[in-house]
């Protein structure tokens, strides 16, 4: 095209799209926000496990990357090779929990269903003893409603396989995020408007401290209380005392509901070995929790974020209910990123206006 014909374009005037009243076409503009605002919103919602999923790649970057600095004080090695390590160790951790751990375990975990199975239905026996109407198969419909109520809860994440894709995207990305985080920390600022950096790298700074603060007294009170757990039921001999200890150890990641599940479970357990047994693990449960809620907990709150458990529980139900399993267990950390977000937020308002007030003063 010559330049003769890119003037003549240049004539043809005004758009036929264009508004011509000023205060309609700031309505229209403003609609349109409004409409790509909403549409936004849709959209999150649609993408929300993905979202979900990334956003568990982060925790889990979140452990890798508290792991390599803490061997950083000790190691003066590049960050590949300290991220490396930590996943070998993660790794041989397992490994040996799997070769050497497992064959005892297993053992227990085969007698478990049989052990719950028996004292449910002791607990059915006294239930009808003491005048409540229901029949076997009464129990047996509550027990295959709440299954069916499980699997829509979890029916997010796909049964068995789904989940198990779940946890290797969630651990391919977490990795990748842990080797060069300031890559991905780049190009999303890189995406927000430049006025804006400098709060956003704040932000993101105190989250990614305090996501590692979290995790890292997560993991301090899940091996407390797994060891505390095992310790004190096999001392008083209460069957399968290694994996009731591994799963309050495990069900410690997700705060209350995993302290519930694992209570239920122990106290099952110990009264299949009579009602002094049954006693001893109401002790031992409500020991463990009191440890860990005004010992451990008030440490680790300390140093990360203080939230409040009414609150935690609450996001828990409702990711729980929107995402299955893997919203019940992210629903914390999440929170815990809100509100830190919220705090830096109300922090730079008050520097604003504290900036506000000297520049009066001096005036």
């Amino acid at each position: 095209m010559s330049e003769t014909d890119h003037d003549s374009d240049r004539r043809m005037g005004a758009s036929p799209t264009r508004i011509g009243n000023e205060r309609l076409r700031f309505e229209a503009a403003r609609a349109a926000i409004w409409a790509g605002v909403i549409g936004l919103f849709v959209l999150v919602i649609y993408l929300a496990q993905s979202l979900l999923v990334i956003f568990g790649a982060l925790v889990f970057a979140a452990m890798i990357d508290g792991g390599a600095r803490l061997l950083g004080r000790a190691l003066k090695i590049g960050r590949t090779w300290r991220v490396a390590i930590v996943l070998i160790l993660t790794t041989a951790f397992f490994a040996w929990l799997v070769m050497f751990a497992g064959a005892t375990i297993s053992s227990e975990a085969a007698a478990f269903p049989s052990i719950i199975e028996k004292q449910l239905m002791q607990l059915f026996a006294y239930l009808r003893s003491n005048g409540l109407d229901i029949s076997v198969v009464d129990f047996k419909s509550v027990a295959g409603s709440l299954t069916s109520g499980v699997g829509t809860v979890t029916k997010a994440i796909g049964g068995l396989f789904g989940g198990l894709t779940t946890m290797v995207l969630i651990m391919i990305i977490g990795i990748y995020l842990a080797l060069d985080p300031n890559l991905y920390e780049r190009g999303v600022a890189w995406v927000v408007p430049e006025r804006h950096r400098d709060a956003f790298y704040d932000t993101v700074s105190h989250q990614a401290y305090t996501m590692r603060r979290l995790l890292a007294g997560r993991l301090v009170g899940m091996v407390a209380e797994g060891i505390f757990t095992w310790a004190l039921l096999m001392f008083y001999g209460v069957p399968m005392a290694a994996l009731l200890g591994l799963l309050t150890g495990l069900l410690a990641f997700i705060p209350n509901i995993g302290a519930l599940i694992s209570g239920v479970l122990m106290v099952l357990v110990g009264f299949s070995g009579g009602t002094e047994m049954g006693l001893y693990t109401i002790f031992v449960y409500f020991l463990v929790q009191n440890f860990d809620g005004y010992i451990l907990i008030p440490l680790i709150a300390k140093k990360t974020v203080d939230l409040a458990p009414a609150l935690v529980l609450s996001a828990q139900l409702i990711f729980g209910v929107l995402f299955g399993i893997l919203g019940l267990a992210l629903a914390d950390p999440m929170l815990a990123m809100i509100k830190v977000g919220l705090e830096r937020r109300a922090a730079r308002f008050d520097e604003s206006d504290n900036a506000e007030r000297t520049a009066e003063l001096g005036a």
